[in-house]
């Protein structure tokens, strides 16, 4: 199995797919292996994506919050966090940390209170906004995540300042985005998540080749048999990560996947 995120890692920095790492991903296929995308970003974001490269199979969604089928666009499994706990957590950060926003993601649809005022174009059309804080707690629909996001503070502070002022009732992390940290149920990683698929296809670890870039992606480059960071990745990724990659921008994860199937023998890991 091949597991990948998307921003930073499969797809350029204005967000398509090369088609140097689509032929590789075909190779891929081809010989046998899965494909597996393991990502931040929500289904939404993936049936975009598929409809413009024709790729099929399972998505890990919403940093492990969802198991996506991307050929019926079905959500196979989730692990929802409750809005009890999202506004718990909530209350605390804005007490730690003045002046965040806070939106509530539902893999279909993001709702924000006026205070978050982060707003993405591929979001268009998907985002509600809400009166008050207060009624961002009205929501009906079930919860993948709570963001929190800062037009002052970085992601790495506000997630350091996070850790400090939640606890250990959810799962904390960042994607890059600026200002914006990414709140699961607790237990929810994209590593936890892969396992699980993995085991129910009788798929090993050490049969798992992943790439990621970002915070979010460390559990499962940790869990992967080999995991490779891109060389844009962050700083913290980078460093825990032995074996490094190009850049997005130069087709990293192509480079790798052709290699292997090439029959070539791949370098040692950097250290």
């Amino acid at each position: 199995m091949i597991a990948s995120d998307l921003d930073g890692t499969l797809l350029r920095n204005d967000g398509t797919l090369s088609p140097r790492t689509l032929r590789a991903l075909r190779r891929a296929e081809e010989a046998g292996t899965e494909i597996v995308i393991v990502t931040a970003r929500p289904p939404r974001f993936v049936d975009r994506l598929a409809e413009a490269t024709g790729l099929a199979g399972t998505a890990v969604c919403s940093n492990g919050a969802l198991v996506y089928d991307i050929a019926t666009r079905t959500v196979a499994s989730s692990r929802v966090l409750s809005l009890a706990t999202a506004q718990r957590v909530a209350t605390a950060l804005a007490a730690a940390v003045p002046e965040v926003g806070f939106a509530l993601e539902t893999g279909n649809q993001v709702f924000y209170e006026p205070a978050y005022r982060l707003r993405l174009s591929e979001d268009v059309g998907a985002e509600l906004p809400v009166p008050s804080l207060a009624d961002l707690w009205l929501t009906e629909a079930p919860v993948t995540k709570l963001l929190v996001w800062s037009d002052r503070i970085d992601a790495d502070t506000l997630l350091a300042a996070a850790r400090s002022g939640a606890g250990d009732e959810v799962q904390l992390t960042h994607s890059g985005g600026r200002g914006l940290l990414e709140i699961s149920a607790q237990g929810v990683t994209k590593a936890g998540t892969l396992e699980v698929l993995c085991a129910a296809r009788g798929i090993d670890a050490t049969e798992v080749i992943a790439f990621g870039d970002m915070p979010n992606d460390l559990t499962v480059l940790a869990w992967a048999g080999t995991g490779y960071a891109m060389a844009n990745a962050h700083p913290s990724v980078l460093a825990a990560v032995a074996a490094h990659t190009g850049t997005n921008e130069e087709d990293g994860v192509a480079d790798v996947i052709e290699r292997l199937f090439a029959g070539q023998v791949l370098p040692e890991p950097a250290v």
